[in-house]
């Protein structure tokens, strides 16, 4: 009985440790089917503790590329410095779950796929997830927060520059003062040929102005480069360094990509002016040897070389601006086309008179009237030409006033050149002045008086001889008029001073008065007029008489 009892012990405990040890193999065999089935997950660890998992893929981001994703947007809420928790909140959607901060920045989007990876609705893996991001962001703020270190960037930052300009301002200051101690050997001032362009005391305020300039610009270039530094320290400052580095950039890269879009045209802009440059040195080699006489061509006189060569000139410039003008970089847009216009008829409105006398200069010029050296008349005004321009000619009177005309009045009016016979080749200018003696003295005697008086005229030629020319005989005297040839029409203010000088010296000694026979007529027996000095010793005055004819 006691051995049944033992088997039947023995066989209980038995089969008490085989369904034991099935049940544990029932429960491994479930538990490897759950791994099979839940996948892979990757954690989401902004601050080195793992917040939760990321298992499923979403389209082509797969699961690890969401977890990165996510931790790094996790990670921009920590360094904005202006953390607002009450911002960070659950958006529920269609087809699914976003947490969002302010509205437009979505940390992470919990999926029904999501979901079921943990076997939980998408609602409590969102408010898991919330509630671990918030919490976290939190306790890194105010254990670990950025902004006392970027605050201290920020004034190392700010030291470093105020260092740096302070040390360009010395160095400037340092080579002002040098140019300052050392002016007598840096600054002697600007010459080009007679005119003085700068005195040593306006060169050294030029430099001086010029370094201040410099050293603004250094300023400036420095402070530019540090504001991209200072505004990357805070994330929301961030933007402004990518505008400031566009702002510079931008135009850059605009002026350089534009430059080399232009480098075509401007060889060719290059080649058209070296033609006509290269061309207008061998016109004018010709116009040298024109010039110089060396060339000559009939019917085109030498003082004609430069003028024409100056309207070839002008001429080929314009017709070399006109070829250039479509290569230059906007010269199709409208603006250009407007202010092309604009010019246009500004300069033709207001330079209508400049126009004139430019065409008056122009048809002088080839007149041959007068050239610089000649002394003219023009109207009341004479004097000696010295100045031909495009537009008026300067003459400088005997008594040097220069005087300027333009040049539409010198060819609407008469001028007359003194000195346009006068070279060596020709007789010179005949200069003439006119006494009128009485009927009573033989013209003989007037005509060797003047002839004597003409030839101690100084400045007067002896050949070919003075000569008298009587002009009129008038109702009480006769008028004279002598004529000397002369070379120096510029002195003419002094030959006739000198002319009539002589001719009363002349007439003095000859005993011939020079007075109106209407004085004479009435004369009552005083003294003549002749010096005493040329009256014979027993000259004695004449009675005035009246004769009775009955």
């Amino acid at each position: 009985m006691k051995n049944k009892l033992l088997c039947l012990l023995v066989f209980f405990v038995g089969l008490i440790c085989f369904i034991s040890s099935a049940q544990n193999r029932i429960n491994e065999n479930l538990e490897k089917k759950e791994v099979k089935l839940k996948p892979k997950g990757f954690p989401v660890a902004p601050f080195k503790d793992t917040l939760f998992y990321v298992y499923n893929k979403v389209g082509s981001f797969s699961a690890e590329n969401r977890a990165k994703a996510i931790t790094s947007k996790i990670k921009s809420l920590y360094e904005d410095d202006i953390f607002r928790p009450d911002s960070l909140r659950i958006v529920p959607s269609d087809i699914s779950f976003d947490i969002v901060y302010k509205d437009d920045f979505i940390l992470m989007s919990i999926l029904e796929s999501d979901a079921k990876s943990e076997n939980k609705t998408a609602n409590e893996i969102a408010k898991r997830n919330f509630t671990a991001i918030k919490k976290a962001v939190i306790y890194q703020n105010e254990n670990y927060s950025l902004l006392p270190k970027r605050i201290g960037f920020t004034a190392i930052l700010i030291l470093i520059l105020s260092l740096v300009l302070f040390l360009v301002s010395k160095v400037f200051n340092k080579i002002k003062s040098y140019f300052s101690k050392r002016r007598e050997t840096f600054f002697k001032g600007f010459r080009y040929k007679n005119i003085n362009v700068l005195t040593p005391e306006r060169q050294e305020y030029v430099l001086m102005r010029f370094i201040s300039i410099i050293k603004i610009i250094a300023f400036i270039l420095l402070v530019y480069v540090t504001l991209p530094f200072l505004f990357n320290i805070f994330p929301a400052t961030h933007a402004y360094t990518t505008t400031i580095v566009k702002w510079t950039l931008t135009p850059i890269k605009a002026a350089f990509l534009g430059f080399v879009d232009f480098l075509p045209n401007l060889f060719t802009i290059i080649v058209i002016i070296l033609i006509f440059r290269y061309s207008l040195k061998i016109i004018k080699f010709f116009v040298d040897e024109i010039n110089k006489e060396n060339i000559k061509v009939d019917g085109f006189y030498s003082d004609w070389a430069k003028p024409t060569f100056n309207i070839i000139r002008f001429l080929a410039y314009a017709f070399m601006l006109v070829i250039i003008f479509p290569y230059l970089p906007g010269s199709d847009s409208d603006i250009f086309k407007g202010v092309s216009v604009f010019v246009g008829i500004l300069f033709s409105l207001g330079s209508s008179n400049a126009i004139a006398n430019m065409v008056a200069g122009l048809v002088i010029t080839y007149m041959r009237p007068f050239k610089i050296g000649d002394f003219i008349k023009i109207g009341d005004v004479s004097g000696e030409v010295i100045e031909k321009t495009a537009l008026v000619t300067r003459i400088r009177t005997p008594k040097f006033e220069d005087i300027t005309i333009p040049n539409a009045t010198i060819l609407s009016s008469t001028s007359t050149n003194y000195s346009a016979n006068t070279k060596q080749s020709k007789d010179g200018l005949l200069i003439h002045t006119t006494v009128t003696i009485g009927y009573d003295v033989p013209w003989k005697d007037i005509h060797k008086a003047l002839i004597d008086a003409a030839l101690k005229t100084d400045m007067t030629e002896k050949e070919p001889v003075p000569f008298v020319l009587q002009t009129s005989l008038d109702d009480f005297y006769v008028s004279y008029q002598i004529n000397v040839y002369t070379k120096e029409p510029t002195k003419q203010p002094r030959i006739y001073s000198s002319l009539h000088q002589n001719i009363q010296d002349s007439f003095n000694a000859a005993g011939i008065e020079i007075m109106s026979p209407h004085y004479n007529a009435l004369r009552d027996g005083n003294t003549t007029t002749i010096p005493e000095n040329y009256l014979k010793s027993d000259y004695e005055p004449p009675f005035f008489n009246i004769k009775n004819k009955s």
